[in-house]
């Protein structure tokens, strides 16, 4: 199946949504908003991973494959655990394939932003210190520009090795927002 656009009307009414992209580049928001239109219930991917002081959940694997023999769900494409269930049982991906560009602005407002309010995350999990940034090869903001191409390549393995399946791909923020007026509101619970 080709890639659709944020124009293409879907073929069927999803039951098991994946959303795909780069830290930042907004999942977590676009599949909440894909559960409340579809009735779909939302599961947060980072809230199953990270338990206290940001150590991965040792049930981690379990927690997921509840999750995806779930009849109807939606939730974030992350963890390379976890991509393989989701690539086995989802019925749609949604891939935000976002410039490099407007992902980095997102993700430094959003941490700078959680850090500074000290929002307490999962698992009471809060944003290190901003000087983290400079000491941690891992830190969120390093990983969201590291990965970025990685993201892009993963979907493109994945699109051409499942034929059958329909991505749609959201290239711009306008074009998320004409996918989720247009062909995603008209199939609204």
């Amino acid at each position: 199946m080709p890639l659709l656009d944020s124009e293409t009307p879907l073929s069927h009414r999803p039951a098991r949504v994946v959303v795909a992209g780069t830290t930042g580049a907004g999942k977590s928001t676009l599949a909440r908003r894909i559960g409340e239109l579809l009735g779909l219930p939302y599961t947060e991917m980072d809230a199953l991973f990270h338990g206290p002081g940001w150590t991965p959940r040792a049930s981690f694997v379990e927690d997921v494959r509840a999750l995806v023999d779930a009849p109807r769900w939606v939730t974030e494409f992350q963890y390379d655990a976890a991509r393989p269930l989701l690539a086995e049982r989802a019925d749609l991906f949604v891939w935000l394939d976002l410039p490099r560009s407007l992902v980095m602005a997102r993700v430094v407002r959003r941490t700078l932003g959680r850090a500074l309010r000290g929002e307490v995350l999962w698992n009471e999990n809060r944003e290190p210190p901003l000087r983290t940034f400079f000491t941690d090869r891992d830190h969120v903001v390093r990983w969201a520009w590291r990965t970025h191409g990685d993201n892009r390549a993963r979907m493109r393995a994945l699109v051409a090795a499942r034929h059958d399946f329909p991505v749609v791909r959201l290239r711009t923020a306008r074009e998320v927002e004409r996918w989720v007026a247009g062909p995603l509101h008209r199939l609204r619970a």
